[in-house]
């Protein structure tokens, strides 16, 4: 399945656009600036079984390459986030499936200097209306670790559903942890999660 690709989605400060070579300075800056905010949630790479390969995180130029593969595979969406101009965070779509599911996972993470803003909430809105009415998709997933409160708050603000918990789903900060599950079908939203998220947004000018 072709998908469009590479685009870029903007609303107003927020915008969502390709990961690049050129990103790498940006990236590492904030992801230095951010380590102890980012550890917990991130994903490691488990010990290796006895006499199995041992796996090594990728440089910043494999990551982007990898990335760019799998997009122009159909299998990924790798977005950085730019707020005001300025790289804040990452946001992936993965997972894509067609066939009969039509399927794809979110994930993503924020400078702190910039959470609470919006940007966050904006940019998985941006991503969705993207999967939902251009790409084709039919559902879209986030699995977030409980103890995560502000990643929860983002997906349940804008109305995705709590489906359950994966128990020890994903290799995260050094272990192996429970994930919730949260998901949002095209149905639940026929008029658009941007839309949605304008209109519920404090402050908001949308009605």
């Amino acid at each position: 399945m072709n998908i469009p690709w590479p685009v870029e989605l903007t609303d107003g400060d927020v915008a969502l656009r390709p990961i690049k070579l050129r990103d790498q300075r940006a990236w590492r800056e904030v992801n230095r600036r951010n380590r102890d905010w980012l550890r917990p949630w991130e994903a490691t790479i488990p010990p290796p079984a006895p006499g199995g390969p041992v796996a090594h995180r990728p440089t910043f130029r494999q990551m982007v390459r990898h990335l760019r593969a799998e997009a122009h595979a159909g299998r990924m969406l790798p977005f950085v986030i730019d707020y005001q101009g300025q790289l804040v965070g990452q946001l992936t779509v993965a997972g894509i499936a067609w066939g009969s599911m039509c399927s794809g996972h979110i994930g993503y993470w924020v400078d702190e200097a910039v959470a609470g803003r919006g940007v966050m909430p904006t940019a998985v809105a941006l991503a969705v209306d993207h999967c939902f009415r251009t790409v084709g998709l039919h559902r879209i997933e986030v699995c977030i670790r409980p103890e995560n409160g502000p990643s929860r708050r983002v997906v349940e603000k804008l109305g995705f559903r709590e489906e359950g918990l994966r128990p020890r789903y994903l290799h995260i900060d050094g272990a192996w942890r429970d994930h919730l599950i949260y998901a949002l079908t095209a149905e639940e939203v026929p008029e658009g999660m941007l839309h949605r998220w304008r209109r519920i947004r404090p402050g908001t000018a949308y009605k």
